[in-house]
């Protein structure tokens, strides 16, 4: 039992942090991708700060994945596997844009020492990296809603959670697996107005479950699930 609470504290604590390093990149990097390169340049400290958050963040959902596994197997063995397995391929996803936002600096110094006549070379080369950004974390976050659709749907079947907590946490990833593909195609900008598909999850990840979790943590006898 003392196990299992100090687990659903690092749990909770680690669903705040990660929906925190999220914000800091997309409040501190997006509003300068679209710029010219040499603006990037400028702004080295705001994109680095961007990076770190992201990798960190990456880091923090595969700990979460980890620490919840004891648990989840209990109940359900092939979702506790393949909840830890997607939230890697996320990690993994995530961590392409550090790599994209270090190549960022590196063009933008490029493109100031090479002057004008190659300006819409590198303009271009910089373009293509932030589309590669932007549709990896698309697809990183498609991932994460199939994997944390799994994981509300065992806490709905379990009771390992209140009922209407994994309920509001299956709205919440359902809008974010819609979204994913939606803002690809250019049908919503969720940097926009349709970020407010984000809203559901970011209730359940950063006030909902985290307040039931530190003042009960997991029920201590939840239902055994049929299929583990």
């Amino acid at each position: 039992m003392n196990a299992d609470k100090k687990i659903a504290r690092s749990v909770r604590l680690l669903f705040i942090i990660t929906m925190f390093l999220g914000m800091i990149d997309a409040y501190t990097v997006a509003p300068i991708l679209n710029t010219p390169l040499d603006n990037i340049n400028s702004n080295e400290i705001r994109v680095m700060i961007g990076a770190f958050s992201i990798l960190l963040m990456s880091i923090g959902v595969v700990f979460i994945a980890i620490l919840l596994y004891p648990i989840l197997q209990k109940h359900n063995k092939y979702i506790a596997v393949t909840y830890v397995g997607f939230r890697i391929m996320e990690c993994l996803l995530l961590i392409v844009g550090v790599i994209v936002y270090l190549l960022l600096l590196l063009l933008s110094q490029q493109f100031i020492n090479a002057g004008s006549p190659d300006a819409s070379y590198f303009q271009t080369i910089g373009n293509l990296a932030v589309e590669t950004r932007y549709s990896a974390y698309h697809v990183a976050m498609f991932i994460l809603s199939i994997a944390s659709l799994m994981l509300c749907y065992l806490f709905y079947q379990t009771k390992l959670i209140p009922r209407f907590i994994s309920v509001v946490g299956l709205i919440g990833y359902t809008l974010l697996l819609l979204s994913a593909p939606l803002d690809i195609l250019g049908i919503i900008d969720t940097t926009g107005a349709g970020g407010i598909m984000y809203v559901p999850g970011a209730i359940f990840e950063i006030i909902l479950l985290p307040i039931w979790l530190i003042f009960k943590g997991f029920n201590s006898s939840p239902v055994v699930s049929e299929s583990s």
